[in-house]
């Protein structure tokens, strides 16, 4: 999956804290739908949204349909942010250094 689709589906917050909730544990989607003022159909268009971005895996046993989060996606994403934070710090440490190089220095005015 790519990473545009991962963090287009945890953009939204009804996602994102659906997400969280399943990183403690399996949930039936009635469970998911507690904490929210929507309806059980809105919630489950958030988990259809939130499976078809790979993050979320549905089961049915019976009439109860589960949910479980499906980690590799979210893995993927935190690898990416790391890699940039890395480089975001390097070309920081690296502006930083310019600048303290350069005070001081005569001015061409």
């Amino acid at each position: 999956m790519e990473l545009s689709t991962t963090f287009s589906a945890l953009g939204d917050p009804t996602r994102l804290a659906i997400v969280s909730q399943l990183a403690g544990g399996r949930a039936s989607v009635s469970e998911l739908a507690e904490p929210f003022e929507m309806s059980q159909q809105a919630i489950s268009k958030h988990i259809g949204v939130l499976c078809r971005a790979g993050l979320v895996r549905q089961t049915r046993q019976g009439r109860v349909r589960s949910c479980e989060l499906v980690r590799e996606p979210l893995d993927e994403a935190t690898a990416w942010i790391e890699a940039k934070q890395a480089e975001w710090t390097a070309r920081f440490d690296r502006l930083d250094a310019y600048l303290k190089s350069t005070q001081g220095a005569p001015s061409d005015d």
